[in-house]
C-alpha cells in the first residue's frame, strides 16, 4: 500500500511541478493558439462557451457553485476513487490507474507543445471570469495561486479527462445503481462547469477525454489481452526471482532449516513439502 501510496503521491507532485516549469516565455503562442480554437468552433458551429458563461453569470449563486466545484472535484473526487479502488476493488485497480497515469503524461506534452490561452483571459471576445466578477472563491482566486501553475495549460483538458475516468470507474466498477448513475452525471457536469467558467473550449475538452478513452482502452487490453508468450516470459522470469531469493536464503550446511527459513531450490527440482503444524 504504501508503495502505491508513494507512486502516486511522486507522479502527482511531477505532474504539477511539470504544469509549473511548461510555461512558455511569452504568451503570444498561447493566445494564438485560443483565437484558432475559437476560429475552428465557430466554423463547426460547436462554439457553446461564450453562451453558458453568459447563462452561467445570470445566476449568481449557482456561478460560485460551478467556481467551487472547479477548484476542488477536479483532485477531490480523482484520488479519493484511486484509493477506494486500491481499498475494495483491488483486481481492477492497476490497469485503471495505469491508464489514468499513462494519459497524463500525455496531457503534460499537450501543455508543452500547444500553450492556450482559456476563454476567460479573451474579454475582447465576450468571456467573463466568474471568480473576478463575483469576487468569490476559485482556483485561481489569488495571485498567489494563480503564480503557482501554469495558466495557459488548458489543450488537453484533464478536467474533462479525469472526470471521464472516474466516471468509467464508477459505471464500470461500482454494484450500486446510484453510484452508477453519478458516474454518468459527473463529467456531464464537469464538462457544463468547465465551458461556462470560461476555463476551457470544447475541443480541449474532447481531446482530454478522447486521450483518457484511448488510454483505458490500451490499459485494458495490456493487463487483460496479454499475448501467451508474454505471460510465459513473464512467469518463467518471477520463478527465476523466487528461485534466487531461496537459494541466498537458504542454511549454512548442515543446519536445519527451520520455521520461516528457506532451503536450497534446484532449477527445476520439486520443492520440499512443509508438515502441517
Amino acid at each position: 500500500m504504501w508503495r502505491e501510496l508513494l507512486l502516486i503521491a511522486l507522479f502527482y507532485a511531477g505532474y504539477t511541478l511539470t504544469r509549473i516549469v511548461l510555461v512558455q516565455d511569452g504568451t503570444g503562442p498561447a493566445f494564438a493558439h485560443a483565437h484558432t480554437i475559437l476560429g475552428w468552433e465557430r466554423a463547426l458551429g460547436i462554439d457553446v462557451e461564450l453562451d453558458l458563461n453568459h447563462t452561467l453569470l445570470m445566476v449568481p449563486w449557482l456561478a460560485r457553485t460551478a467556481n467551487f466545484f472547479y477548484a476542488t472535484a477536479h483532485f477531490a473526487v480523482t484520488l479519493a476513487l484511486v484509493a477506494w479502488l486500491y481499498r475494495y476493488r483491488p483486481q481492477h485497480y492497476r490497469w485503471l490507474r495505469t491508464a489514468l497515469m499513462a494519459a497524463t503524461a500525455v496531457a503534460v506534452l499537450g501543455f508543452w507543445l500547444y500553450p492556450l490561452a482559456p476563454p476567460r483571459f479573451l474579454p475582447d471576445q465576450g468571456f467573463v471570469d466568474p471568480v473576478t466578477a463575483l469576487h468569490s472563491f476559485g482556483l485561481y482566486a489569488s495571485d498567489a495561486s494563480g503564480s503557482l501553475t501554469n495558466q495557459y495549460a488548458a489543450m488537453p483538458s484533464m478536467h474533462a479527462g479525469w472526470a471521464l475516468w472516474c466516471g468509467v470507474v464508477l459505471v464500470r466498477v461500482a454494484t450500486q445503481r446510484w453510484a452508477r448513475v453519478l458516474g454518468v452525471l459527473y463529467p456531464t457536469t464537469t464538462v457544463l462547469v468547465i465551458l461556462s467558467t470560461a476555463n476551457h473550449y470544447l475541443l480541449d475538452a474532447v481531446v482530454g477525454m478522447a486521450i483518457i478513452g484511448a488510454a483505458l482502452g490500451l490499459s485494458w487490453l495490456a493487463y487483460h489481452r496479454c499475448p501467451d508468450g508474454v505471460r510465459r516470459r513473464r512467469a518463467r522470469i518471477g520463478e527465476r526471482v523466487a528461485e534466487r531469493l531461496l537459494w541466498r536464503g537458504a542454511p549454512p550446511d548442515g543446519a536445519p532449516a527451520g520455521p520461516g527459513r528457506a532451503v536450497t531450490v534446484a532449477p527445476g527440482a520439486p520443492r520440499p513439502r512443509q508438515s502441517a503444524p
